[in-house]
């Protein structure tokens, strides 16, 4: 099973960040699992920004809910994340995961595959 993101590398203030995970290997839809999006902004920890399960019931961390939007495409086997209204401080290595629950304590609770992730940078 492999998840791999791809989207834009560099926003401008106040834009929309689309980033999509494409998983192989297995369906979103089957197997319990938890397919999350983490992101950790340089030089801090890393942050759980939300989660859509298998049953497509989705989960939203604390810090960046107002902001965010997870959606999934069962068709190509995709997930999808959203960060509406970026500013610089939306600056980090975005990570789409695989996880067998919810965080309980840390970001990366539960989660047992990662993508490479990708550094994207909001600067004008």
């Amino acid at each position: 099973v492999q998840v791999r993101e791809s989207g834009p590398g560099l926003l401008k203030p106040s834009q929309t960040l689309s980033l999509t995970c494409a998983v192989s290997g297995e369906s979103i839809t089957t197997g319990s699992w938890y397919w999350t999006w983490i992101r950790q902004p340089p030089g801090k920890r890393q942050e759980w920004m939300g989660s859509i399960a298998y049953d497509g019931s989705i989960y939203y961390g604390p810090f960046l809910k107002s902001r965010t939007s997870i959606s999934r495409d069962t068709s190509k086997n995709q997930f999808t994340l959203q960060l509406i209204s970026v500013t610089p401080e939306d600056t980090a290595e975005y990570y789409c995961c695989r996880g067998s629950h919810l965080p309980i304590q840390v970001a990366a609770d539960g989660i047992d595959l990662w993508g490479k992730g990708i550094l994207v940078t909001v600067s004008s």
